[in-house]
This record gives structure tokens, C-alpha cells and sequence, in this order.
């Protein structure tokens, strides 16, 4: 396998499937057979999760809500999809460990750096909930910093777009698509891959990116053999 440790971002909207809000069953049952296949080659795995199709602070922000108010909901949103996606993974028999950048002793560990890196080295998946913990943080910030922090040798962002393009692909049907691409060029070239925050930690740290499509059966693990999947974000 081309990568041993990886961390897998995922949005929170991805697990919606084709309903408007909330948890599809059967998206969930879909990512954590994907899940198994590299587990079960000794893939070590990390994951952190959006809670989008549950709540967004900006959102709530834009509509009033205090932004700080509107940001700890979120942090919560992706606990609960944290757990789904726990209680999926183990119905699959893989073993696992949730831990929340808040408090909450009774369903999850705190994040404890040491701890983690632990689970990981004896073949549990990691589910990093709460992002970094903080307010003004999106869950792209703590999927880099969980993926520094726990050494990780690659970025995994599962979206439904298959890769970076010049320009939406969704809107414009003239994108271009990239194989690779420099921290650098994205950059000069204004492209939406993360936001700012995770994206210049990300290429502090020379932690590559890899933006691929998801919901595309056996992709997660043609990346770990080391396919050319999706686009790769490398110095």
C-alpha cells in the first residue's frame, strides 16, 4: 500500500445521500464497506467528519445567531455524525475509537494525541468529532491538524467531485481538471480546496492532499495502492 496512515475528511453533506438533511443509512452502510477494504490491507486510519447536514454556524450566523453560539452547534453536529458512522464501521467488525475536542466522557475519549496515535498502532479507526474545538475553526482546520498531529502521510478529502478543476465542474462544463498540482499554483490560481487556514497548515507541514471523489466505489482504495485518483495537492 502507498500510504500506511492516512486521514480521511469527509463533509458532513456526503452522508445526507440523496435526502435533504440529516443521515442516509445506506450512504453510511457505503462509506464503512469502503473503509473496511483498506482497513483490512493495514491501512492505519483517522478520520474527521463535517456535520453540514445537520447544522453549519456560518448559516446560523448569516440567518442572526451568535457566530461563537452557532459554531459550538456545529461541533456537536459532527459528534453525532462521528457516532453514526462509529456504530457503521463496527456493524462491519472493525474496531474503533471516537474522540471529541470537547468533553463528552459519556459517549467519547477526549483527543489526547498520545492515545490516538496508540489506537491507530493497534489497528482501530480514529473518529476525530468537535473539530479543533474552537469557534472559527472549520472541520478542514482539524482534519489538517489531527492529520499533523497524528503523523499522518497523506490528506484523503472524499467529496462528490472527482478532483481539482480551473473552475466548478458543476457549473461550468469547460473545467479543466488537474492530476496534480502544487500548494503554490492553487494558491496563484484562487482554487477552492480547503479553505485558507487548513490549506497553508497543510503545506507548513508538506502534508499532501488528495481531493477525490467518494461516492465512487473502490476509489479510497485504489488511492492507498497508488492509483492516480482525483487530484493530488503536493510542494
Amino acid at each position: 500500500m502507498k500510504y500506511k496512515r492516512i486521514l480521511l475528511k469527509l463533509s458532513g453533506e456526503a452522508l445526507m445521500g440523496d435526502r435533504q438533511y440529516g443521515i442516509d443509512p445506506q450512504r453510511l452502510a457505503e462509506y464503512a464497506d469502503e473503509i473496511k477494504e483498506i482497513h483490512d490491507r493495514g491501512v492505519e486510519i483517522a478520520i474527521v467528519i463535517g456535520g453540514g447536514n445537520i447544522f453549519r454556524g456560518v448559516a446560523g450566523a448569516s440567518n442572526g445567531m451568535d457566530r461563537v453560539q452557532g459554531d459550538y452547534m456545529g461541533m456537536l453536529a459532527t459528534v453525532i455524525n462521528g457516532m453514526a458512522l462509529q456504530g457503521a464501521l463496527e456493524d462491519k467488525g472493525m474496531l474503533t475509537r471516537l474522540q471529541t475536542a470537547l468533553k463528552i466522557e459519556a459517549i467519547a475519549e477526549p483527543y489526547i494525541k498520545r492515545r490516538a496515535v496508540r489506537h491507530l498502532e493497534k489497528g482501530r479507526i480514529v473518529i476525530f468529532g468537535a473539530g479543533t474545538g474552537n469557534p472559527y475553526f472549520t472541520t478542514d482546520t482539524a482534519a489538517v491538524l489531527r492529520g499533523v498531529e497524528v503523523h499522518a502521510d497523506v490528506i484523503l478529502k472524499g467529496t462528490r467531485v472527482d478532483g481539482v478543476y480551473t473552475s466548478d465542474p458543476e457549473k461550468n462544463a469547460d473545467a479543466v481538471k488537474f492530476d496534480t498540482i502544487s500548494f503554490e499554483d492553487v494558491l496563484k490560481k484562487g482554487l477552492n480546496v480547503m479553505d485558507t487556514t487548513a490549506f497553508t497548515l497543510s503545506q507548513e507541514n508538506a502534508l499532501p492532499i488528495v481531493v477525490f471523489d467518494m461516492n465512487k466505489k473502490g476509489n479510497l482504495l485504489k488511492i492507498c495502492e497508488g492509483e492516480n485518483i482525483g487530484t493530488v495537492v503536493n510542494v
